[in-house]
């Protein structure tokens, strides 16, 4: 057989085109290995098969969901043979809700995989490998998301309210009783809440629900109509009866249900609490995003009155720690609604020495104000796609340490290899669990410039 691409095998070129496999097929098949995502995989007649919920070692019966040329994508139905890695899932939905692809492999076996994901994509990515690897940062295995957005859909033939999560690789919805990894207020909250959705009148208006817990509960309902006023009556009701505050969004951007409600987060670490609103963007497990934090401090090490210079600042969630620790802070982000929300939360806790500024992140820096003066140092925290253009340029500040937050390796290692080419090494790099019970990983390196 042909081997290429990490060791995965595949049917070599000419000869007879085999039949495509069918969308539901059922098959039989032992596991190798796990791929990068944690999916088990096999080999049937020249076909590399990935297989959701399959370990290696494994003889299971998986049922096909998708194919393409010598591509099978399949989901464990049945384990014939069980390794004895796996670990029965807590949760009564693990096998198909799309949220918790994991959950049968134990907490170290899972930080391995991450850890193992992150040093293959810097590796052959970029060609590079750290100093030292930094231990793993994680909190607890469940109860850590505090937030979360679940799907509604009104099944009109049926006559039915569906609430839950995506399947795997679906839009179905998988209908949900509970959910081990929320935060304890919101699994608390959780019947009471599905109770409500399904003695709606017009459940059809409902689109999403998002659950966030800070310093305090709240639920936003995205209604795609107006809801009928006894729903919304019902829907206060529910809200004054569990101590949650109301959010209702429709064309708009989502509206307290009393204008005097207040939401946000602490980070007690450095005496801060942050504002926020639905929509913002929030790290959704607070015990992973303090660790990182104080890492990435520590990692950046900066002296007091040294300029640092955040980049996709968001809120402050690193801005406001750093200028708590007596940096002096240049924060940059996108949004211009984000920005004024950093700058207000800021304010709010006495920092006079972070200064926000809105900046389209994907252009360069040479017209910017704020840009000059130099830096002692960097911190980015960009979104899935990376920040290559600001790497680019990341030289022409000054910086002699760039902490990278990533929370995808690949953008990361292609990032990377863009900082070795302006003589910077990478020192330390670790993975930050923040979505146990998934494949996710999230990253932080650290580089230093070379004299």
């Amino acid at each position: 057989m042909a081997r290429r691409n990490g060791g995965l095998r595949f049917q070599p070129g000419g000869g007879e085109k085999k039949p495509q496999v069918p969308t539901g097929k059922k098959q039989r098949l032992g596991i190798e290995r796990l791929a990068n995502d944690g999916r088990g995989i096999g080999f049937v007649d020249g076909r590399t098969w990935f297989v959701e919920g399959a370990l290696p070692g494994e003889e299971v019966e998986a049922r096909v969901t998708g194919a393409r040329s010598q591509v099978v994508e399949a989901r464990s139905e049945r384990v014939l043979a069980a390794s004895g890695q796996r670990r029965p899932e807590p949760c009564p939905h693990a096998r198909v809700c799309g949220g918790c692809t994991l959950q049968h492999l134990p907490a170290a076996d899972q930080l391995e995989l991450k850890q193992r994901s992150l040093a293959e994509q810097l590796s052959r990515l970029a060609g590079i490998a750290p100093q030292a690897w930094a231990p793993p940062l994680s909190g607890p295995e469940f109860g850590y998301r505090r937030r979360a957005r679940l799907a509604v859909r009104w099944d009109a033939k049926v006559r039915r309210l569906e609430v839950g999560f995506r399947a795997s690789a679906s839009q179905d919805i998988v209908s949900i009783r509970e959910c081990h990894v929320l935060v304890q207020p919101l699994q608390t909250l959780l019947p009471a809440l599905l109770a409500v959705l399904h003695a709606l009148d017009k459940p059809q208006a409902i689109g999403h629900l998002e659950l966030f817990s800070g310093t305090a509960e709240a639920v936003l309902v995205r209604h795609t109509v107006a809801l009928a006023e006894a729903d919304l009556q019902r829907l206060s009701s529910f809200a004054q009866a569990q101590g949650v505050q109301l959010w209702l969004q429709g064309d708009g951007v989502p509206q307290p249900l009393d204008p005097a409600y207040r939401l946000g987060y602490r980070m007690p670490a450095w005496d801060l609490e942050l504002a926020w609103r639905p929509g913002d963007f929030v790290q959704v497990n607070a015990p992973v995003n303090e660790a990182m934090v104080a890492q990435a401090l520590q990692w950046l090490a900066l002296q007091t009155g040294e300029r640092v210079l955040d980049l996709f600042c968001g809120l402050g969630n690193f801005s406001l720690p750093l200028a708590r620790s007596g940096a002096e802070v240049v924060a940059v982000e996108g949004g211009s609604e984000m920005t004024e929300r950093a700058r207000t939360n800021a304010a709010h806790n006495g920092l006079v020495n972070a200064h926000f500024y809105q900046a389209d992140l994907s252009k360069p820096l040479a017209e910017a104000q704020w840009a000059k003066g130099g830096f002692a140092a960097v911190l980015l925290d960009p979104p899935r796609d990376g920040a290559l253009e600001m790497v680019r340029q990341i030289a022409t500040l000054g910086a002699t340490r760039v902490v990278y937050v990533s929370c995808n390796p690949a953008t990361l290692a292609r990032d990377a290899a863009q900082l070795a080419r302006q003589g910077y090494r990478l020192e330390r790099a670790g993975v930050l669990d923040m979505f146990p019970q998934t494949a996710h990983v999230e990253a932080m390196a650290l580089f230093e410039r070379q004299a």
